[in-house]
């Protein structure tokens, strides 16, 4: 029988380090990525899984902020040694953490939270909005049979097609593009203002990806609340499966503290609370309530 305090999601196994800064550059508007030296969590994460950050030698603010793994890095041996994570400069967390140099410490824990599962499929639709691309560019990756994730690596079937749909409010906030072409992932742009792409909602984009095949297809989906619920929406319309990864704040990132609770439909048909961050952030769509 399965010990009830020791679940799957539970953050039983992550790791308490400090880190050492490599790299903090800016990719768009108010958007940097941030990497970091943690060779052990570097190993073990999977996309959409989490970390935690504190800023070392800083009091305020006191509790650590949530930052999503975007890719891990290899040495020349193939060894994950570090992982890139984005961020939007928002809060005052942010604020200081766009001036970290290289070679400065800061603190984490993770690998956190359930991540994406490895469902295969022929086609991969990446929903993105706001920061929300920061998920996807591992999974995209894993997919596409270019990189592998955890420890032992997990095996994926690769799909044959990966294509991100990315909006954001004007093309000065559109970050990290160049990282997914690069990794062979199709990229389509929606802008608010027209700057750049389609003229219009993200979401558009995603139903003319859904109409040009009939290949059996998969969504996943980050960003804004309403953005999100819309995915959920189209999904549950043209019967595509659809995960989403919540962006909900959080405090401890371990559900002590129960300060990110989603409504999440149970069995019987009623809801309940779970915790973003041991049961998600990653969700089946049809599975919350919006």
């Amino acid at each position: 029988m399965t010990n009830p305090l020791h679940a799957p999601y539970y953050a039983d196994h992550c790791l308490q380090q400090g880190a050492t800064v490599v790299e903090n550059v800016r990719l768009a508007r108010d958007t940097y990525r941030l990497r970091v030296a943690c060779p052990e969590i570097a190993a073990r994460i999977l996309p959409g899984q989490f970390l935690m950050f504190r800023l070392a030698g800083f009091t305020d603010p006191l509790i650590g902020r949530p930052l999503a793994l975007f890719n891990t890095i290899a040495d020349d041996s193939g060894a994950p040694w570090a992982i890139d994570v984005g961020y939007l400069v928002k809060g005052k967390f942010t604020s200081r953490l766009q001036h970290f140099l290289p070679g400065q410490a800061i603190e984490l824990w993770g690998p956190l939270g359930n991540g994406f599962e490895p469902r295969p499929t022929e086609r991969l639709l990446m929903v993105a909005g706001g920061i929300g691309q920061t998920p996807f560019l591992a999974l995209g990756r894993e997919m596409l049979g270019k990189q592998t994730y955890g420890d032992p690596s997990r095996s994926v079937d690769a799909c044959s097609q990966a294509i991100l749909c990315y909006g954001a409010r004007s093309a000065d906030y559109l970050a990290g593009i160049e990282a997914f072409e690069e990794s062979g992932i199709e990229v389509r742009l929606a802008t608010d203002d027209g700057t750049r792409g389609h003229h219009g909602l993200v979401t558009d984009l995603l139903l003319a990806a859904l109409d040009e095949s009939d290949q059996p297809t998969r969504i996943v989906c980050c960003g804004p609340e309403p953005m999100m619920a819309a995915v959920a929406r189209i999904a549950a319309e043209r019967q595509v499966p659809c995960q989403v990864s919540l962006e909900t704040p959080m405090a401890c990132g371990i559900g002590i503290c129960f300060s990110c609770v989603a409504k999440v439909r149970t069995p019987d048909g009623e809801w309940d609370y779970k915790r973003t961050c041991v049961e998600g952030p990653v969700f089946n769509a049809d599975q919350l309530e919006w």
